[in-house]
């Protein structure tokens, strides 16, 4: 069994307010790019968060990719109980949405959030339960992903873990392919 980590910037972060962005498009684009990848070397299970963003995206992916690998798995783990709760109607209607489409969720406290120590009890769950990650983020541009990446980090220090880091070069580089690649779509020679 293998398993992979997808994590990253949150959608505000990344000022992406909703799914018609362009942006969006590319990020989508690149994760399932990713995730082929390892599909193709082994990887059966995807294993993320349910926060806003890159998470999301990454179990609508894994979704899709299932009627190519009708043996991948998506499992959404919550740091804990009652997670977004707080959230507007909209957005609490797209975390049930991903909730429903997974193959397995659960959360790692069974508790409502009470303290910081929940959230690395997460990351903790996430990093020991996973057999590599793929992370959306530019170490030059922190974002709340800096936790995750600073955890993956330390853990390669004294453990075999590979990681992908996807930073804004990378994105920009996939955006620039996709404009060539939608230019010389409409190139009739």
């Amino acid at each position: 069994m293998s398993r992979v980590w997808v994590t990253g910037y949150r959608s505000y972060e990344l000022e992406i307010f909703n799914d018609k962005d362009p942006k969006l498009l590319i990020i989508q684009k690149v994760i399932k790019d990713a995730l082929k990848i390892r599909l193709e070397s082994g990887a059966d299970w995807l294993i993320t968060g349910a926060q806003l963003g890159v998470e999301q995206w990454a179990t609508e992916i894994g979704v899709q990719l299932k009627t190519e690998y009708p043996d991948f798995k998506v499992a959404v783990m919550l740091p804990f109980t009652e997670f977004g709760q707080q959230w507007n109607e909209n957005n609490q209607a797209k975390l049930s949405q991903i909730l429903t489409k997974a193959d397995f969720t659960d959360s790692v406290s069974h508790k409502p959030y009470q303290a910081p120590q929940q959230l690395r009890a997460y990351q903790r769950f996430m990093l020991t339960h996973t057999d590599q990650a793929i992370l959306i983020y530019d170490p030059e541009h922190p974002g709340k992903t800096k936790y995750d990446y600073d955890l993956i980090q330390k853990w390669r220090e004294n453990h075999p873990y590979p990681l992908e880091v996807i930073d804004f070069d990378d994105l920009q580089e996939a955006a620039d392919e996709y404009a060539e690649n939608e230019n010389n779509s409409f190139n009739l020679d």
